[in-house]
């Protein structure tokens, strides 16, 4: 049996753990530099709040209804998202985590406990030790379970944990499904499937084999089997990222390279230190620049360019030099660029390597410079050591009016309790 547990209405989930007046009350988190709705509470979907909706748009809505609106705090809803993951793994030690609010449980081996009640308790617990409201759907497949988490979201009498574990709990639920919401359909192919007269999960699972491979190929057939209850869709026990980016819309249009050159620097600097965490080293990088396609009065422009590094790296110093040289080569005048990004693949772990017998630099002393630099960092807090190139201007930072504390991560945003001292008559 799979389990997908999942946080309800994340973003705004964290933010009303450390202001519990916001309970009950509608909130929304904005996109980078605060354009789009990204995230909603209940409360501000039942008022109609679309997600990806401009906030622009919703100004006299937030304004009547007294809707709170918060900034992306993504170091926040990270720290939160790793305690979530920490109390989940002691209950089930073989998890995938999927997103920064969802992980698969590998639940075989407990058929000697009544699932409904362990999951419960995983529910509870998780609530109890994070303040984060989680959901826990439970089936003989990943995507069944997730059929099933939509389920313990929804109806309140499951008491956050939905169970499909018969024939006849899967017909009812799959026929309750719309094709759309399914794991691993997406867009394109609900249409294709609604042209075909297949409306609901259980219209899919009707089709044959043979008719599901030629419309949607070997994708399409596992899904189609998975929702038979035929386990196709192993967990994934890899903890290493194939490839990381980092990017970002600038705050205000940029037109001069020494901005962009420092924010691609920081880019790099980025990917640089992920790697590091998960010992393992690039590759190749990509730097990419672009204006905003939406302005259409204004000039026009995007590039693109990919290195293939002499030797994969994690230097943060070498990969910064690489960006730059790239972001040089595809800089052009004349623009208001709205954002760039860095882009490490083909990475390889890190362990001895082959190096170039023309390679001079001194690997060994830069490493153990990262080293150093990522002690300070996580001792001092983020960015307290960086490379001069990172600067210290950041005039293409986001825009992040409605940003929260960081509750969590930043001594000087810790909450304070005041106690006020009673005396007593004897």
């Amino acid at each position: 049996m799979f389990g997908l547990i999942d946080c309800n209405n994340f973003y705004a989930s964290c933010e009303r753990v450390f202001n519990p007046s916001l309970n009950g009350k509608p909130v929304v988190v904005l996109s980078n530099n605060d354009g789009c709705v990204i995230a909603r509470s209940s409360e501000a979907k039942a008022l109609g709040i679309p997600m990806g909706e401009p906030v622009y748009k919703l100004k006299e809505l937030i304004e009547t209804n007294e809707v709170y609106v918060f900034s992306s705090n993504y170091v926040l809803y990270g720290d939160m998202s790793h305690r979530v993951m920490t109390t989940i793994a002691s209950f089930a030690p073989d998890m995938e985590i999927y997103s920064i609010d969802e992980a698969f449980l590998l639940l075989d081996g407990f058929e000697n406990k009544n699932l409904k009640i362990y999951g419960q308790e995983i529910v509870r617990t998780t609530t109890r030790n994070t303040g984060i409201p989680v959901s826990l759907g439970i089936a003989p497949t990943k995507t069944l379970a997730k059929v099933a988490n939509k389920f313990a979201k929804k109806y309140k009498n499951y008491k956050g944990v939905c169970i499909i574990d018969t024939d006849e709990k899967r017909e009812k639920a799959l026929k309750l499904t719309d094709v759309g919401d399914v794991w691993g359909v997406g867009r394109q192919y609900s249409k294709k499937l609604q042209y075909y007269s297949i409306h609901t999960a259980w219209d899919f699972t009707q089709r044959s084999k043979s008719w599901v491979r030629h419309t949607m190929g070997v994708v399409g057939e596992r899904t189609w089997m998975e929702l038979r209850g035929i386990p196709c869709i192993e967990m994934d026990r890899s903890t290493s990222k194939k490839s990381i980016c980092t990017s970002r819309s600038f705050g205000e249009r940029l037109t001069e390279l020494g901005p962009i050159s420092e924010a691609v620097a920081n880019f790099a600097a980025s990917c640089a230190e992920k790697l590091r965490k998960q010992h393992s080293l690039a590759s190749v990088i990509m730097v990419f620049l672009h204006t905003n396609p939406h302005a259409t009065n204004l000039p026009q422009y995007n590039n693109q360019t990919v290195m293939q590094l002499p030797i994969p790296t994690n230097d943060t110093t070498e990969l910064i030099n690489y960006a730059i040289r790239g972001l040089k080569a595809i800089f052009a005048e004349g623009y208001r660029f709205k954002k760039a990004g860095v882009i490490v693949s083909e990475i390889v772990p890190e362990r001895p390597m082959q190096t170039d017998l023309f390679d001079v630099r001194n690997r060994a002393k830069f490493s153990k410079i990262m080293l150093v630099m990522d002690s300070l960092n996580e001792s001092y807090g983020k960015q307290k050591v960086k490379i001069a190139a990172q600067g210290f201007d950041r005039k293409w930072k986001l825009k992040n009016e409605k940003l929260s504390p960081c509750y969590s991560t930043k001594l000087d945003d810790v909450l304070e309790v005041k106690v006020e001292e009673k005396t007593t008559v004897v």
